[in-house]
């Protein structure tokens, strides 16, 4: 028996869903369709349709999103040859659109908030052009309904529907930098956060990250997303508190020194323990170059908003305050390890030296 005899191509009619109606040039191949066929078959009138170089749907009508999808998948996840027109990648690769690693070609922008479920995102069939993002060293060019976005860092996909989607974060910081109008940004970064998608903080440094906070109707944006996100972690402390049976505490107050300077704000605040919650809400330092140290950390390139937090924390804490510093992801993602956090801290009160007088005033 001759075991190198080459296999039968497999009949098209083995396939089944969106994976037969979209395929490339190498799986026609693999299917026994050369080039010359599958050129005929795309001619005016005929059954098929080439809706990107090398990528064909296999019926006459207008693709489908999940067509669509698929299709700038297959393109964007081979390799380029002279000039950057697609070339066939192994039949392996064409099958799932790239490697299966995080520097995958992977859905973005708009496309991908609509596979994430925004309501404020446009229906797929309406979008254009699908923004893809693959790796910088991809070199291929936009074509069609797929426009490439290059990145030197490629985030981890998610799998949405089966398919390679970007983080909200990332694909939020890529739908704005293609939008002018002030009240779309506010609307996608609002339901980011208020659909629980991810923390303000999160897309506040993906969009500086992507150079956009230079942009006026995103910074304005980006206020509202901060206050949007402050208001959300405040009902979660409040929920905290009152779920886990914590002492009432006083809400949202001032701390000052008897005729003395003020002391700073705090969320909430326990007096007769001298224990003061602040949550973390602030956003990350224009430039990236701000970074996040604990109190008492002093040095160059400090985030200046962590630097005023790590002062007034010091100085609460040399009059006995005890702060307690929560970040709304820590409330969001762990309320039962927060609440054991500030319940050790009100219980050890009794352990420590009485606090200094202050006074306590309504912010």
């Amino acid at each position: 028996m001759n075991h190198n005899t080459p296999l039968s191509p497999r009949p098209l009619s083995h396939l089944s869903d969106v994976r037969s109606r979209v395929l490339t040039s190498a799986q026609l191949r693999d299917h026994g369709v050369p080039a010359s066929k599958a050129a005929e078959q795309c001619r005016p009138g005929g059954p098929w349709q080439q809706v990107l170089p090398g990528v064909y749907v296999l019926h006459p009508g207008p693709p489908t999103s999940e067509e669509r999808l698929h299709a700038v998948l297959l393109y964007a996840g081979r390799p380029a040859g002279r000039g950057g027109e697609a070339v066939e990648a192994a039949p392996a690769a064409a099958e799932t659109g790239g490697s299966d690693g995080p520097g995958e070609a992977m859905i973005t922008g708009l496309a991908a908030l609509a596979l994430h479920r925004f309501a404020s995102a446009p229906p797929l069939l309406s979008l254009d052009r699908i923004d893809v993002l693959v790796p910088r060293t991809r070199r291929l060019r936009s074509a069609g309904c797929a426009r490439l976005i290059r990145t030197h860092t490629p985030p981890r996909p998610e799998e949405v529907t089966g398919l390679p989607v970007a983080p909200v974060a990332r694909a939020l910081a890529d739908a704005v930098a293609r939008l002018s109008d002030a009240a779309s940004v506010r609307r996608l970064l609002t339901e980011a956060v208020r659909g629980g998608h991810c923390e303000p903080g999160v897309v506040v440094r993906e969009l500086n990250r992507a150079r956009l906070l230079s942009r006026a109707h995103v910074v304005d944006a980006v206020d509202s997303l901060l206050a949007e996100g402050r208001a959300l972690a405040e009902d979660r402390l409040y929920d905290l508190v009152r779920m886990y049976g914590l002492p009432e505490p006083l809400w949202n107050v001032d701390l000052r020194l008897p005729g003395g300077p003020h002391l700073g704000g705090v969320d909430a605040y326990w007096p007769e323990q001298a224990v003061a919650v602040e949550l973390d809400t602030r956003a990350p330092h224009p430039g990236g170059r701000g970074r996040h140290r604990g109190p008492g950390d002093q040095g160059e390139g400090l985030d200046p908003e962590w630097a005023e937090y790590s002062r007034k924390r010091e100085h609460l804490e040399r009059l006995g305050i005890t702060v307690v510093h929560i970040t709304p992801k820590k409330l969001r993602d762990t309320p039962v390890q927060q609440a054991m956090v500030i319940r050790t801290a009100l219980m050890a009160a009794s352990d420590r030296e009485p606090a200094a007088y202050v006074v306590v005033l309504p912010r």
